[in-house]
This record gives C-alpha cells, structure tokens and sequence, in this order.
C-alpha cells in the first residue's frame, strides 16, 4: 500500500495535494483497495462552491458505492474527465491519473486539519 509523503490525508480516506491555491483530490491507495474495482464514478458538483466534509461525488465499485468527501473548503474547478470512460484508473494510479477534482481552496488554514502521510499510515494500520 502506498501512502506517499508529500500528500495530506483525511479519515475518510481522500488524498488533497497543494499547488498554490489548487488543491487536487484523490482517494488513496488504501480506499480503491478496500472498494476494489471501480466501475463508475459520479461527480456533478464542477462550478459549485462547497464546505469542507460536504460531499463531492460518488464513486461505485462492484461491491459498494461510497461518497467522496471535500478535504478542504472551496470551488471544484475541474472534473477529472478520464474518470468517465476509464473509472479503473483510479485502482491502478490513484495518486497521479486518479485524481478526482481541482479545488480553489477558500481557507489553507484547513489543511492544518488534514494528516500527515505518518497519521494516516497509524489510522489505516489500527
């Protein structure tokens, strides 16, 4: 399982990496494993601006269909449009192809909130 130490993390199992006032957002390795083969995967909340927690789409795997939450407050820019065609990319490199949404993050103080790869590595080994 991967769990790369440049990203933040949340407990529902989300991966958010800065680019300046980007925020890019994924699930991580842990969570595609745990949902297995993902057959589609629903975001219509592009030009919508949500709170943190608030959910951003959904995604379904062939045993589950699980909500993808928001890491961090702010805008959903830009909808991964591979995801359409090919949600299994999302088993195969969840942490580069895979990424879900672009948000324009409201508040960066809330990133202080977020995991570090270390605690997130704690909360999924417990």
């Amino acid at each position: 399982m991967k769990i790369p130490e440049n990203l933040k993390y949340t407990k529902d199992h989300e991966w958010i990496r800065v680019d300046g006032d980007i925020a890019i957002v994924g699930i991580t390795d842990f969570a595609q494993g745990e949902l297995g083969d993902i057959v589609f995967i629903e975001i219509e909340t592009e030009g919508e601006t949500l709170d943190k927690d608030e959910v951003f789409g959904t995604i379904e795997a062939v045993k589950t269909v699980s909500d993808m939450f928001m890491p961090v407050s702010g805008e959903v820019k830009e909808v991964n449009e591979k995801l359409e065609d090919t949600p299994d990319i999302v088993n195969k490199d969840p942490y580069n192809e895979g990424w879900m949404v672009k948000i324009v993050m409201s508040d960066k103080s809330e990133l202080d909130e977020l995991l570090s790869a270390e605690e997130y590595k704690e909360l999924v080994e417990s």
